[in-house]
């Protein structure tokens, strides 16, 4: 089937849970209000249903290809690709000085889940684009941004994340890569990097890579690391030292050219320091960020499409007579009580996930651009604990609900021809790479609720309890059930929080044993106090749109009662729990 993108609930989160409307009063955003999200929305569903969309099947099928260090994209991405910068959509969140569109977040975020939609291996190419760009704004020198950034933004350029090395995976601290300085200020790279997400490719006239590399003499582990920015083609259009020597072949995603790139066999290639020395993983760490978010609304966009597809086939397939009797022969399986369940548990995830990334999109376009300086503290302290729950659980759910997906054909599931599986395959990848869920895990426990003794979990609690008191004046069954659900789920946060901050520096093993188990908590927990939010406008806006508002106040009641309903369960495992992961003998393994 083909994808339809969900612009009425991206709308709606918008409108009614990110408060868009107050986006529009920060500096910068006053013409962002609603009418310019829709309208915006709007063209991006066009482009991406009709431009993209089509080729997400012929990416799996014939993926991008190296011979002789030269990559060729899937067919009709190249010219795809040119479609997209010639919309301004590389541009769309970037600032007006370099040539972009200056959106917020909020409404960018919504553009990007629908890409990643049509097309995530395609979408991976703007979305690395994005990151740089960011880096750039951040640590780069004005020379650099005024150069490179106007490039990247329209489109012309796109840019590039090298951290990875052979023995240098999620621990940066073992790079290799060399940096040596030039008498004229430029330095000359040598080593290898792996997994690099559009590193070589045929869509743009250049590419430029953010490249974390050891400066010769500089210390040892994370302190001695610094960033560079190392063009493929140089200024005078002369072919840098940096060549990719092949490309991965991978589970999924498989259109996006996965390259391995070697830097200075032929003399060193040319690069030039961002920011400061030894300070590159400082600054890496904003593109991570960025890509943090992207990928795990990369989760919400897979999950989106994995559903669409299962309620298409669910409507179509006929396969047994309905349990109640309500009809004397074989039904569309949608008729079937467990068929409900599973589309319902994918629906309510997709949603729910959805709600969360725009809430923090909101809270990250406040952080930047508000007036007040305690607003963009309060902002950017909330967005940066969103930001593991959003890649961690969102990715996490994405597999479980492109799982069901697959369930839900039945034997056809397993068969590529239908593309259930594709999504299944192309979900993995969004658990693992910028920061696999354990990482993400980690974060939260160490830099996010440890470092700050819970303070922040714990205000995000005190939210919470304001949507629980505002439940308590109604007398829905649904926003009995929710309040019931969600207050019990607040509870357990915040025993967790308890543990997580008062044990973590005298018994690390502990608390890390139950780290993933917590951030699966914590994103369970913060999506399912969206819902609740949703529940109560579409119950006050049930006359505006029935059908809508109704379908949102079952999917919010599905999440209290099937998903949010196992947050005590998952508390205990964690409190109680963590002596069970760690008395095990290592021999006995």
């Amino acid at each position: 089937m083909s994808y339809r993108a969900p612009i009425k609930d991206m709308l709606f989160c918008m409108k009614e849970l990110a408060d868009l409307e107050a986006v529009a009063k920060l500096p910068g955003f006053e013409d962002a209000g609603v009418d310019t999200a829709a309208a915006v929305l709007e063209e991006a569903a066009k482009f991406n249903e009709n431009a993209i969309a089509p080729l997400n099947w012929e990416g799996d099928r014939n993926p991008s290809t190296w011979k002789d260090g030269t990559v060729s994209t899937t067919p009709g991405f190249k010219d795809a690709f040119r479609q997209f910068v010639e919309g301004g959509w590389q541009g769309l969140q970037h600032p007006a000085q370099y040539g972009g569109q200056g959106l917020p977040k909020t409404i960018a975020a919504a553009c990007m889940e629908m890409l990643n939609s049509a097309n995530m291996s395609f979408a991976l190419c703007p979305l690395l684009t994005d990151g740089a760009i960011e880096a750039l704004m951040t640590a780069g020198s004005p020379e650099q941004q005024q150069f490179y950034i106007p490039k990247m933004v329209e489109g012309s350029w796109t840019g590039t994340m090298n951290l990875t090395e052979p023995q240098a995976g999620s621990d940066l601290a073992l790079v290799r890569t060399r940096a040596e300085p030039q008498p004229d200020g430029s330095y000359k790279l040598y080593g290898t990097k792996i997994f690099i997400t559009y590193g070589e490719h045929d869509m743009a006239d250049n590419i430029v890579h953010m490249v974390l590399a050891r400066v010769t003499g500089a210390p040892e582990g994370v302190k001695g690391i610094s960033l560079f920015l190392c063009p493929k083609l140089l200024a005078d259009g002369t072919r840098n030292d940096v060549h990719c020597v092949s490309i991965e072949h991978k589970l999924g995603i498989k259109a996006s050219p996965t390259a391995v790139l070697q830097y200075g066999d032929h003399g060193g290639a040319v690069a030039w320091l961002i920011g400061q020395e030894n300070r590159g993983l400082e600054y890496m760490f904003i593109m991570m960020n960025a890509a943090r978010y992207a990928v795990g609304v990369q989760g919400v966009a897979i999950a989106e499409r994995a559903y669409q597809k299962a309620v298409a086939y669910a409507r179509d397939r006929v396969q047994s007579r309905p349990v109640d009797g309500s009809m004397n022969k074989s039904a569309p399986i949608i008729h079937h009580p467990d068929i409900k369940r599973m589309l319902m548990t994918m629906r309510a995830y997709t949603e729910g996930c959805r709600a969360m990334a725009l809430v923090a999109a909101s809270a990250y376009d406040a952080a930047h651009h508000h007036p007040d300086a305690q607003a963009r503290q309060q902002n950017a302290a909330f967005y940066e604990f969103l930001v593991p729950l959003i890649k961690g659980y969102s990715t996490e759910m994405s597999l479980d609900v492109a799982s069901l997906g697959v369930q839900v054909h039945g034997g056809m599931g397993f068969i590529e021809e239908t593309g259930a599986a594709q999504y299944l395959r192309d979900a993995k990848i969004l658990t693992i790479y910028e920061g696999t869920t354990a990482i993400q895990a980690n974060d939260l426990v160490g830099r996010k609720t440890a470092r700050d003794g819970g303070q922040v979990a714990r205000a995000i609690a005190g939210r919470i309890e304001a949507t629980e008191a505002a439940l308590a004046q109604r007398s829905s069954a649904a926003s009995k059930s929710m309040l019931k659900h969600l207050r019990a789920a607040r509870a357990a946060f915040v025993e967790v929080v308890d543990f997580v901050a008062g044990s973590t520096k005298a018994s690390p093993n502990a608390v890390f044993a139950g780290s993933v188990p917590y951030l699966m908590l914590a994103g369970n927990v913060v999506a399912g106090w969206q819902m609740a939010r949703a529940l109560i406008v579409a119950e006050d806006q049930r006359a505006e749109d029935a059908a809508f508002m109704d379908a949102k106040v079952a999917t919010a009641r599905f999440y209290a009662e099937h998903i949010l309903s196992k947050v005590p369960g998952v508390r205990d495992s964690i409190i109680e729990g963590h002596a069970a992961v760690n008395d095990m003998a290592l021999e006995a393994f």
